[in-house]
């Protein structure tokens, strides 16, 4: 690895190191920490780092669509060239399989930037609507109006402990703010610290070679630098993906603003899968195979990680959940991310355990370091509990399985379940023609509705949505993988009988740019005038 490891903070181009707090990196196997400490923002950089990212604000935002494009790929390209050198550092720092695990979240980290390049280049994103005038109307006359999206300004972005490449330094949420024209202010994630000052060097030298603003990407280290960031004036917008506490702090700070800002966090989800009578005749056993494995991979550290089943009482599903034991039975202990990890995911464990009504069915083998995937039983009243028990997400590599007494109950726990990032029916066409009204209630509850498969594994592409419902996130309107993400991030300004000289190109006449765009109701990309 040719980078050298400075620990400093990245502001406007520079790096700063004032602060006396220092941070160290831990390997997440054996504890050791890394060598270099990383040095905690003072106040003075966090403000600093703002102000760099509302001076670039104006500059980046003008620059055209097409270079935006470049500066993207060319992050993408410098992602690419980090080796198999840094996969190691990555493994080492969070305990993740180098491959396939980390080399393909990598791919995908400079996938989402690729992708963002390409929905700058097919300007959809400006989201042009124009109603030219109409001086003749009666009883009056109406203005040319216009109307396109603009970048909102300076995003702050939290990096996820979970993805430490796409959902971090250039994960998707910098990749939509970037797209949007919007400069970021990045918060690293304390647990993969030398992980993201290798990356922040990668966009650096993005930023360099294409000629991008100073301020354009920023980012500073520190437990305790999140909340003056929420606060500072210059921030337009937060993208955060983590703990329901963490995210419900962020948006009460936004809220108490003197100008609120919007929080798009993603933050809690136990994504449910419900079990079909005519699936479980069917693929019973292929079902408990599938889902143990969408349980325990990645030790369980995936926001659609299924934390609950339901099933209608049947032979089929006591056929189903003896197997289901018998595969996490067969599953065995693994290293979580962090130490602090996993201790929320024991701590997880002895709740439900201690649950009156929830019973332990199988586990995955003993370990006092490790994760143990664990499986659990409850008893349906559970589900109608005011205190919501089976609903509080248990982080780690366990579900809990409920076994319904009909129809009319799994009903009625889908009408009162929060808000999910997912919701999964293993079916068959005869289940689904069956249960067109617990469909209709799940499109309330969730951001995305799978048929036979596990919700593990989110694709990143223009259809994607990950998001929900609160609690599964705090706006259920975005989603923060897909290129819908951009939307986050941006805001319409209208223009009324503006010269057309005068106007955006993405608005003016002679559609320079080739976009499409609604002209009076139509869908064109032919000239206006």
């Amino acid at each position: 690895m040719s980078d050298k490891i400075l620990g400093h903070n990245y502001i406007g181009g520079q790096r700063s190191g004032q602060g006396d707090v220092a941070l160290h990196s831990v390997d997440a196997t054996t504890g050791a920490l890394f060598e270099t400490p990383f040095l905690t923002a003072t106040e003075q950089e966090v403000a600093a780092a703002v102000d760099a990212a509302e001076k670039a604000y104006p500059l980046y935002r003008a620059i055209a669509a097409e270079q935006r494009a470049l500066f993207l790929e060319a992050i993408a390209d410098e992602i690419d060239a980090l080796g198999e050198d840094f996969l190691a550092c990555v493994a080492r720092e969070t305990a993740l399989p180098a491959t396939p695990r980390l080399a393909g979240e990598r791919a995908r980290t400079s996938g989402q930037m690729r992708l963002f390049a390409k929905v700058l280049r097919r300007g959809d994103f400006y989201g042009a609507r124009i109603d030219t005038a109409l001086p003749q109307r009666q009883p009056l006359p109406r203005p040319d109006i216009r109307q396109y999206k603009i970048g909102v300004g300076p995003v702050a972005v939290f990096g996820a402990s979970n993805f430490p490449l796409a959902f971090s330094v250039a994960g998707g949420d910098t990749a939509a703010a970037l797209a949007a024209g919007c400069p970021v202010v990045f918060k690293a994630h304390s647990g993969h610290l030398v992980t993201s000052e290798l990356v922040a060097n990668a966009i650096e030298r993005a930023v360099k070679k294409t000629g991008m603003p100073a301020g354009t990407f920023n980012m500073i280290y520190g437990d305790r630098v999140g909340a003056q960031l929420v606060k500072s004036a210059g921030i337009q917008a937060v993208g955060f993906t983590g703990s329901l506490r963490g995210g419900r702090a962020l948006c009460d700070m936004a809220a108490a603003r003197p100008q609120p800002i919007p929080v798009f966090a993603e933050m809690s989800s136990i994504n449910p899968i419900i079990l079909m009578s005519e699936a479980l005749k069917v693929r019973g056993d292929a079902i408990a195979k599938d889902l143990a494995g969408s349980v325990t991979v990645g030790v369980g550290q995936l926001c659609t990680s299924p934390g609950l089943l339901l099933g209608v009482r049947s032979p089929e599903l006591t056929a189903f959940i003896e197997k289901l034991s018998a595969a996490f039975g067969g599953s065995n202990p693994a290293t979580m991310l962090n130490s602090g990890g996993l201790t929320h995911y024991n701590g997880g464990v002895a709740r439900l355990t201690q649950l009156p009504g929830v019973k332990v069915i199988a586990t995955g083998g003993t370990s006092y370091t490790q994760a143990v995937p664990h499986l659990f039983k409850a008893d349906a009243a559970l589900l109608f509990s005011k205190e919501a028990p089976l609903e509080e997400e248990v982080f780690g590599p366990s579900t809990v399985i409920v076994e319904l007494e009909s129809r009319e109950q799994l009903l009625d726990f889908a009408a009162k379940m929060n808000g999910q990032l997912t919701a999964t029916l293993q079916a068959e066409i005869g289940d689904l023609q069956g249960n067109q009204d617990l469909i209709a209630i799940l499109e309330q509850k969730a951001g995305r509705l799978l048929l036979n498969g596990f919700p593990t594994g989110v694709e990143v592409c223009d259809a994607m949505v990950h998001g929900g419902p609160y609690p599964a996130t705090s706006d259920a309107r975005g989603t923060s993988v897909g290129t819908l993400a951009i939307e986050r991030f941006l805001r319409p300004v209208c223009y009324q009988n503006y010269p057309d000289a005068m106007l955006p190109a993405a608005l003016q006449n002679a559609n320079p740019l080739g976009l499409m765009r609604l002209v009076d109701g139509e869908q064109t990309r032919a000239t206006v005038g």
